[in-house]
């Protein structure tokens, strides 16, 4: 029994490695580093002050989020740090929210284990989610947040990606793209063909155009995101193995099966205690629905599985105080509900 279970995990990482890491991980992990190498964060972080306004900071927050490739705890002290530097509280939860439920590095991922439709389906709820969230918590505490000081703001013509900076952003995006939703009914030598005359081109416009001492800080960046992220995938996707091995069919098909609001609540809830490294809730989320899951609760569980986990409720009840987690943690599992019985029901 051991030994199937472990070649049970050794069979889904060597899957996983032969078709994922190239054309998808590879760019991945480029275009995360690319983000938070060239991306000027100090301008960024102008925009989501209190004063900003409600649609401009709760936009900015949102989308500037799905760059920031983390887990749902590891994204606690940059929302912390955002929010005691003078962000308003709204901004601070919508990044805590967006960055591990819907990043660019999950979302790639997840297009490519489970498809587009699921893809566009997550940014949707990801996004309105964070409005809630926002709506939520600035209703609840935005009386009682720190002011920002008094200080001049940055004002600057500057954009907030240079334009040579911005060129090799979508040339990276070309790299990811391309090979896995160009070539969508060839073998998988075609997409890999696709990939490196991408990547090619790319790498040469780089060494061209930019810096050298940028391209290092690019390097230093895209090493840590691989550092820190690859191995806990393999672990991850090897322990969704010997899950998949595990778990009964019958047990999905009854619990998690159909897109009712029971199997929803019962999928946000799973997500809500468990813990998921970033990316590794797709090849979870894939197992599942070839067990029987429906693609309601697999929605639900995308989102509430990387985005909350029970280390993360003690983690932000410490760092923002008891109160705001007992607002925050509900409404990502009321919202989370009802946004995978919704698409489960009327989209997907």
């Amino acid at each position: 029994m051991v030994r199937d279970l472990f070649l049970a995990g050794l069979l889904a990482v060597k899957g996983y490695v032969a078709t994922h890491v190239l054309t998808c991980l590879v760019p991945a992990f480029l275009l995360a580093g690319a983000m938070v190498t060239f991306v000027d964060r100090e301008l960024v972080l102008h925009y989501l002050g209190r004063k900003a306004g409600r649609i401009r900071s709760y936009s900015l927050a949102a989308g500037g989020s799905f760059l920031i490739a983390a887990c749902s705890c590891t994204v606690i002290p940059v929302a912390g740090g955002l929010y005691y530097a003078g962000a308003g509280i709204s901004a601070a939860f919508i990044l805590l929210w967006v960055a591990p439920s819907a990043n660019i590095l999950s979302l790639v991922y997840t297009g490519n284990v489970l498809g587009a439709g699921i893809v566009a389906s997550r940014v949707v709820a990801s996004l309105a989610m964070a409005f809630l969230v926002g709506i939520a918590m600035e209703l609840a505490f935005e009386k009682g947040a720190p002011e920002a000081e008094d200080r001049p703001q940055k004002k600057s013509a500057s954009p907030v990606i240079p334009g040579k900076a911005l060129v090799l952003i979508v040339l990276i995006l070309l790299s990811l793209l391309l090979p896995n939703y160009l070539i969508t009914n060839r073998p998988y030598p075609y997409k890999v063909a696709v990939w490196l005359f991408c990547t090619v081109v790319m790498g040469g416009y780089a060494w061209w155009k930019i810096p050298p001492e940028k391209i290092r800080d690019w390097g230093r960046e895209t090493w840590w995101f691989v550092r820190i992220i690859f191995p806990l995938l393999l672990i991850g996707v090897f322990l969704v193995g010997i899950v998949g091995r595990l778990l009964p069919e019958e047990w999905i098909r009854e619990w998690l099966g159909g897109n009712s609001i029971r199997a929803s609540f019962l999928a946000t809830l799973i997500g809500a205690v468990t813990y998921f490294a970033t990316m590794t809730e797709a090849p979870f989320v894939h197992t599942l629905m070839g067990l029987g899951m429906g693609k309601g609760p697999a929605l639900a569980l995308l989102l509430t599985g990387p985005g909350v986990s029970l280390p993360n409720w003690l983690a932000i009840a410490r760092v923002f105080g008891l109160k705001k987690a007992l607002v925050y943690i509900p409404v990502i599992i009321v919202s989370g509900t009802f946004a995978g019985w919704f698409f489960g029901n009327f989209v997907l």
